[in-house]
């Protein structure tokens, strides 16, 4: 099964947060991204399983979104 993860950078809480539409309950934030990515490899199985969806071999695919405001 194929999922897909949606970081997005929040300017104001100086945070990454992860929510998926394909997985219910999953929002996740962190400072880091590194640290984004590994805690969310690890809640994915686990919030799969709660949501008594099949676990079997999955594909997760992270799109990340960033937007900064400069001034010139």
């Amino acid at each position: 099964m194929e999922y897909t993860i949606n970081f997005t950078w929040d300017n104001e809480a100086e945070v990454w947060t992860a929510t998926s539409e394909d997985i219910p309950g999953l929002v996740l934030e962190s400072g880091s991204f590194d640290a984004l990515l590994e805690r969310t490899r690890f809640a994915v199985p686990e919030l799969l399983e709660l949501n008594a969806a099949e676990v079997r071999p999955l594909s997760l695919t992270f799109v990340s979104e960033r937007h900064e405001r400069m001034v010139l």
